[in-house]
């Protein structure tokens, strides 16, 4: 009798297994650092530039962990300047190096597959009349050296290389980018962002002048990033105040993120001897994958020597990421389509485009980035979750074609229309008629005010993140779910004639539930 009901209560009750698979978008903070850093908050909360006892124990803490994160990338302590993040120390060396050298010297070299805190700061400055220009990499993202030599000229004064990459995983050779760059004397910025942990980092090796690191990748907080300058080349303070860092990056410093940074430095080594096991697990993962759907792509480099152990970028034809996803969060699997800076943008991953995927490839690609303490069980748990989807096992969202949003389901009364869109997107554009807008960061606070007798319809900019919060909201219970295919930008342009005599009609903003 008893075994009769547990079978039966498995049919009633969704068992989930919590599989984070995302570590490229951010790390849990170890107990190493956590413990560190709360010890930090409790006892030594002075200001390390006060000259009294508290404020020297802090900044002999400060100085401890500059040791600690210059012995993790093979650098001296001198070289290396806390910044609140790698998005700041990326900012601060392109600005900077860019105002030490323009208008004598006008080019920065780069590569189409950077992080969006390069990229976009390169696009600000050929505002200002810098000149950037891309070298090209191969289906795999690999920079064609050759190609690079072609570009690096006398104009040249950096060359811009991401070491790893963080949607597909790919390892560049720094040591003979750098090469190429000194040639023509031309200094190197490279993001480690995505490396420090995972491979060996040796910064006086590849005779590189900047490095970025962010602790949040390395089971550290968030909030506190290292940027490595090497002694002898420019840099001006990004921050102007106070004398803190050198006088090179001003305010007051976070001690205890940076404590634990320092403490997450510690833990390199044993990180770097447990990747074999980490790159082991993602081979299992990919096998599985294969065997399931033979048909999927792999984009990222399959050799140990050319990508991250952990990183895993991989395209189901046939199969939209963003329904992918929604469903593995439905059943407790954490993944990305890329970047988590790019977050809520519908468009195509650069980083995809750039070795070559289609825009319909680009969005059928997932991102899986296992961590430390990934396991047999977790890999086995994810491949028969995607094995279960693909086959039908799992129950979808509705999903609705633009075509098919007629003025019938628009004005029923079974109809309630849900806008998730991001603010930004609500001034470009307006919305469906009679839709509620909601903040899609906070959906959970708006539950006990959606119908559960009404058909609920979904819609985004692109179709992307609502596809993620119909699902949220199938697993709290609701059964009439439906999400707009392609979003409000696939309706505008299919139903151009209703979009131009309904939209921004009758719409309203629900209040959040102070009652949480």
């Amino acid at each position: 009798m008893e075994i009769k009901y547990f079978e039966f209560a498995k049919h009633l009750i969704r068992f989930n297994r919590q599989v984070y698979l995302d570590h490229n978008a951010t790390t849990p903070v170890s107990d190493h650092v956590r413990n560190k850093m709360d010890r930090t908050l409790k006892y030594h909360y002075g200001n390390p530039s006060s000259f009294y006892g508290m404020g020297r124990k802090s900044a002999g803490l400060l100085e401890e962990a500059r040791e600690q994160v210059a012995n993790a990338i093979h650098a001296a302590p001198y070289e290396v300047i806390f910044t609140a993040c790698a998005t700041e120390s990326n900012n601060a060396v392109l600005k900077s190096v860019a105002a030490h050298f323009y208008p004598q010297k006008k080019k920065i070299i780069s590569t189409p597959i950077e992080h969006p805190s390069i990229t976009n700061t390169l696009a600000y400055l050929e505002t200002q009349g810098v000149v950037v220009e891309f070298c090209p990499v191969d289906n795999k993202g690999r920079v064609q050296l050759a190609e690079l030599e072609k570009l690096v000229d006398e104009d040249t004064f950096l060359v811009c290389c991401i070491l790893a990459n963080n949607e597909t995983g790919v390892l560049q050779d720094i040591k003979a980018v750098t090469k190429i760059a000194k040639k023509h004397g031309a200094l190197v910025l490279t993001d480690c962002v995505q490396a420090l942990g995972k491979i060996p980092i040796d910064v006086h090796a590849w005779d590189v002048d900047y490095a970025s690191f962010s602790a949040h990748k390395l089971y550290g907080p968030k909030g506190v990033g290292a940027l490595y300058v090497k002694q002898g080349s420019p840099f001006a303070p990004f921050l102007h105040g106070g004398h803190q860092e050198s006088g090179l990056r001003a305010g007051t410093e976070s001690i205890h993120n940076i404590v634990g940074f320092g403490a997450a430095c510690q833990q390199v080594e044993k990180l770097l001897a447990h990747a074999g096991l980490v790159r082991a697990l993602k081979g299992q993962l990919i096998q599985r994958l294969k065997e399931i759907k033979p048909d999927c792509v792999v984009n990222s480099p399959e050799a140990d020597s050319e990508c991250l152990p952990n990183t895993l970028s991989i395209s189901f034809p046939g199969v939209e990421n963003a329904a992918l996803m929604g469903m593995l969060d439905y059943r407790g699997i954490a993944v990305s389509a890329g970047s988590a800076c790019s977050t809520g943008d519908d468009a195509p991953s650069h980083v995809l485009k750039a070795i070559g995927l289609s825009d319909q490839a680009a969005r059928e690609t997932i991102r899986m980035s296992l961590g430390h303490d990934t396991s047999a069980r977790d890999i086995q748990y994810t491949a028969q979750v995607v094995q279960d989807y693909l086959e039908g096992r799992i129950s979808y969202v509705n999903m609705l074609a633009p075509a098919q949003l007629n003025e019938t389901i628009l004005f029923s009364k079974d109809t309630y229309i849900l806008d998730v869109r991001p603010s930004d997107d609500r001034k470009r554009f307006k919305g469906l008629p009679n839709a509620h807008e909601v903040n899609p960061l906070y959906v959970e606070r708006y539950l006990k005010q959606l119908p559960r007798d009404k058909q609920i319809v979904v819609y985004c900019p692109g179709g992307g993140l609502s596809v993620m919060i119909s699902y949220y909201l199938k697993s709290k219970g609701f059964k009439r779910i439906t999400n707009l295919r392609g979003g409000l930008d696939a309706w505008r342009e299919r139903r151009s004639d209703l979009y131009q005599k309904y939209a921004g009609q009758n719409m309203q903003v629900l209040e959040e539930d102070s009652e949480r």
